[in-house]
């Protein structure tokens, strides 16, 4: 049953559900297909979240979230991760400069590229877990501290981090409990054999694509307090929860084939990002109530990196996604 929207947020939503639609429409000029990715980047902007993104090289991570801010006329930054990437290049650091009134020297503090309110963090598992935590503590907390003081990044603040599939030596993978902080974990596929065909002709020929500008950064600010205010209905929470839980092996909710398969389920912020998620879902679907639906199609990115297969499931070849496809058919 649909939840009665108060006058008050009808225009607010309407005008939601108008901008996720134009805004999938203008980053399509430039993104061919992935269409699925674009809209999961966006719900989990306009849910305050942040998105791990696995693909191979080449795949236009890059162009798509620089089109991505530049549709919502958001500051953009990108980091190169590398071995020798220290804290300091990405918060920032304070360097001497002389003050020509006086001639006497003091410390300024040169801002990072973590100041931005797009940061794309490309092959974040090639840098040590020192220059990790850099970037996750402002993650968490929208602030960082540096040379002993406290500094807030401006709102929204949205983190891309990247990873490459392929090479994974000279890698430092980013552990569960850090995985934990990102709210999807998007996989990206080859284009089909049409979409590679129109990449080749846009990006081989002299076609220039102006992006138009949607949103602005206080828009979109309202727009993730309106996401807060959508109703969820208690059997959508029940159903939620109890996905979440069953993930948690050697407990009374998980089923058999979790005790089998699993050696670690996912804590509470699956849950509290599935129903962020699902409130963007369904005001982007220009709708003020969340449906089971929402869950559903969200279930995989939010849980596909906070479970842990164990030896039994890769002997059977299962996959963390196989096993959380076979939770969402108990619902």
């Amino acid at each position: 049953m649909e939840t009665t929207m108060p006058d008050s947020a009808e225009k607010s939503a309407e005008l939601f559900s108008e901008s996720f639609h134009n805004i999938r429409e203008e980053i399509s000029k430039t993104v061919v297909g992935q269409r699925d990715i674009v809209e999961q980047l966006l719900i989990s902007l306009f849910s305050g979240g942040h998105c791990v993104l696995v693909g191979v090289p080449g795949l236009a991570k890059t162009l798509l979230i620089q089109t991505v801010a530049k549709t919502l006329n958001l500051t953009f930054s990108r980091i190169q991760f590398t071995p020798d990437l220290m804290p300091g290049d990405i918060t920032g650091t304070e360097v001497i400069e002389d003050d020509k009134e006086t001639g006497r020297k003091h410390f300024k503090f040169i801002k990072g590229p973590i100041f931005a309110n797009i940061v794309l963090a490309d092959e974040i598992n090639r840098t040590p877990p020192k220059t990790q935590a850099a970037l996750l503590e402002g993650m968490q907390e929208y602030s960082i501290t540096a040379s002993g003081r406290l500094f807030n990044l401006d709102r929204p603040f949205f983190v891309l981090a990247t990873q490459n599939p392929i090479e994974q030596e000279g890698t430092y993978p980013l552990p569960e409990a850090q995985l934990d902080r990102f709210m999807f974990n998007l996989r990206l596929d080859y284009p089909s054999f049409d979409e590679e065909k129109q990449i080749v002709k846009q990006t081989t020929s002299t076609r220039k694509v102006q992006i138009d500008s949607i949103l602005n950064k206080d828009q979109i600010i309202e727009f993730q307090k309106l996401v807060r205010e959508v109703p969820v209905p208690d059997h959508i929470l029940d159903k939620t929860v109890k996905l979440v839980t069953q993930t948690r092996p050697n407990t009374e909710q998980a089923p058999d084939f979790v005790d089998r398969y699993l050696s670690w389920g996912a804590g509470p912020r699956a849950s509290q990002y599935l129903i962020l998620g699902a409130k963007t879902r369904a005001l982007a679907s220009g709708r003020y109530n969340v449906e089971l639906e929402d869950i559903e199609a969200l279930a995989v990115p939010v849980l596909r990196h906070r479970i842990v297969t164990n030896y039994a499931a890769e002997a059977e070849g299962l996959s963390s996604t196989d096993i959380i496809g076979m939770l969402v058919k108990k619902l």
